[in-house]
Parts: C-alpha cells; structure tokens; sequence
C-alpha cells in the first residue's frame, strides 16, 4: 500500500463554531466517500482557515465524526492579499493502492475556483 494526499477546499458561510464544523464535516464526508476511504486507514489530516475563520476548530468535526486516534493539526492558510476569503481546506493522508490519478480531490462552494482544472464533484 502507498501513502496518498487528498485535498478538498470550501468556503464557510459565517464565522461561527457551528459553520466551521458543518463545512469541515461536509467537506469530509465528501473526500471520503469521493475516494472511499476506509477511516482505518487514515494516517493524518491537517485542516487551514483563512485568517478570518478563528470561530472554532475545524478538526473538532473529526473528533465529532469518531476520528479519535487519528493525528489531526489545525493552521492557518497563508494570508495571500488575492486569495479566497472564509476558506477551510483539508489535506488528508491515507493509505491506499488508488493510483494518483484516481484520486478525487473536492472542492466545494465557490472554492472550485481554486483549482479550476479539477472537475468539481458534488
């Protein structure tokens, strides 16, 4: 088996502890089924926000979804004068014998523009 990165992205509604952690379960309900991830074998996520997303932590869907023994960091995205405003992204590692090109990464209400060459999964 090899380790595989999936990226997903999306951009929350409000600035609430509650609209951060639907968006990250929303988001990672997607990424898992998308890519039919068996939560076993998740090594990892990491989790950003925009600077203007400091209501809560986005991992605390996680844990909210049974994630208990897997590592889980939350940061901060890079604060670029042009990028996204009220992104949250996710990086998941897991492992799999998916190539990478069978690998579907997400990204989900107005944050497909970040990655326009990726067909958008819904």
């Amino acid at each position: 088996m090899l380790c595989r990165g999936v990226r997903g992205a999306t951009i929350v509604e409000k600035n609430t502890k509650d609209s951060i952690l639907a968006a990250s379960r929303e988001l990672l309900h997607k990424i898992v089924e998308a890519n039919e991830i068996d939560v076993d074998t998740i090594a990892c996520a990491i989790f950003t926000t925009t600077a203007d997303l400091n209501a809560g932590f986005p991992a605390a869907a996680a844990r909210q979804m049974g994630w208990s023994n897997i590592a889980l960091l939350g940061t901060r995205e890079a604060d670029v004068t042009d990028g996204p405003k009220m992104c949250l992204r996710i990086l998941i590692l897991f492992n799999t014998e998916k190539k990478i090109a069978d690998i579907k990464h997400i990204y989900i209400k107005g944050a497909e523009s970040l990655r326009k060459e990726i067909p958008a999964i819904i």
